[in-house]
């Protein structure tokens, strides 16, 4: 490619909302976390698992388990101006205000906790805000 020698027709899009290929057999719920499993490089909801890539949040329901993968795709939502509100896991792994700006990690498609769980559970984002109703994680 040379350098641009006149104006260009440069494509933008909304940097918020990405679309991913869906893992045969998935099933991924409106709302919920949305992880990228690197052995495949396929969305899959979230769950407790090493290496997993958070994606975002699901934009609707998307069922995949009778196709094959990459069959559908899955819209989710991420950046800095999305926040979302996530169940807090309990016990030692229960996030406090203190936590704010510290990494969360993935329980399940609903649920964030404050470690790795011994090197168990992938990140999900960083932690914006905790309240009563759960963590405010940015993906």
């Amino acid at each position: 490619m040379t350098a641009a020698m006149s104006d260009r027709n440069t494509v933008r899009r909304d940097g918020s909302v990405y679309e991913h290929p869906v893992k045969a057999g998935a099933k991924i719920y409106g709302g919920t976390i949305v992880a990228i499993d690197p052995a495949n490089n396929l969305a899959i909801a979230g769950k407790t698992a090493v290496g997993l890539k958070a994606a975002g949040v699901a934009q609707a329901f998307t069922d995949n388990t009778a196709g094959a993968d990459g069959d559908i795709r899955v819209r989710v939502f991420r950046g800095p101006e999305n926040v979302y509100r996530f169940s807090n896991s309990g016990g030692a792994d229960l996030i406090t205000l203190g936590d704010i700006q510290s990494d969360c990690y993935i329980v399940d498609d609903s649920t964030v906790a404050k470690t790795s769980g011994t090197n168990t559970r992938s990140v999900a984002g960083k932690i914006r805000d905790v309240d009563v109703g759960g963590v405010w994680v940015e993906f």
